[in-house]
């Protein structure tokens, strides 16, 4: 039996990435899978978003460990679309136990000269996407009556402040009190939530010429490795980067009965970049 043999997950930002991770980790422990993303550019970003070929990778890598997977298009912005997404997959699955609040883009810009629509589109994405999520999602678990967690991607920008992330680190701090609120009011439905928060993670968020540029603002065209030098002195322990599946195992102890009695944590996976 696996760790969360029998459950459902609904799992944003699904198509690639962290989320595709989270989906993967979870099917290999028995979960079916609930799955959204965008896959069209998103305005503001400047690196490629996901596309339906990324989708339909997770879709097969999924099936591939003989596990349902449900994969729809949907907006974190978009609270009709999420609750579409959700009703169907729960139609489809019969229940819903874990709720992956992942979506998520990066944008960074200085605070003074960032244009109101990045500023915008960071916090509709980065933190009300994440509320909207909650809000399609939570009262199928409510109505299964077995109480269930739910994840919410945070950050180590929540914590530690690196220049031109306000949006970002504002989004990304806001999550952490609104899950501690919602931790409070749904413990009596014996749902817990929690932040998690990484380091710099090797996905397609991370690995592009907007962050390196970034971590290397005194270099014209820095490379990955450039960025790389960078990452060491952000994390203690010698490394530039984790890996999504890092994340993943620490999101799978949270939603697990591993973890049943975490409810209310900033849970950290940093590398020691907060200490």
């Amino acid at each position: 039996m696996g760790r969360v043999e029998g459950k459902v997950a609904f799992i944003t930002g699904a198509a690639r990435g962290q989320g595709r991770s989270h989906a993967v980790r979870l099917a290999e422990e028995g979960a079916d899978i609930i799955a959204v993303d965008v896959t069209r550019q998103v305005e503001t970003v400047p690196y490629p978003t996901a596309t339906a070929e990324d989708m339909a990778e997770t879709v097969r890598m999924i099936e591939a460990l003989d596990r349902r997977i449900i994969a729809t298009e949907a907006d974190v912005r978009d609270l009709g679309a999420l609750k579409a997404a959700v009703y169907d997959g729960v139609a489809q699955l019969g229940r819903l136990d874990i709720v992956l609040a992942n979506a998520g883009i990066s944008t960074p810009a200085s605070s003074l000269e960032m244009d109101e629509e990045t500023w915008q589109t960071m916090i509709d994405i980065n933190l009300t996407g994440q509320w909207k999520t909650i809000k399609a999602a939570v009262p199928h678990i409510i109505a299964g009556g077995r109480g269930g967690s739910v994840v919410i991607t945070s950050s180590l920008a929540a914590i530690y402040a690196n220049a031109g992330t306000a949006h970002y680190g504002a989004a990304k701090a806001g999550l952490v009190m609104m899950m501690k609120v919602m931790a409070k009011e749904l413990a009596p439905q014996s749902i817990r939530l929690n932040t998690i928060h990484p380091t710099t993670v090797a996905t397609d968020m991370i690995l592009n010429d907007a962050t390196y540029q970034l971590f290397r603002p005194d270099l014209e065209n820095p490379t990955q490795a450039d960025f790389e030098e960078a990452a060491r002195t952000l994390n203690k322990l010698p490394i530039p980067m984790v890996e999504p599946v890092d994340i993943s195992n620490a999101v799978l102890y949270l939603v697990s009965d591993d973890g049943r009695y975490v409810t209310g944590t900033t849970f950290v996976v940093d590398a020691g970049g907060q200490l």
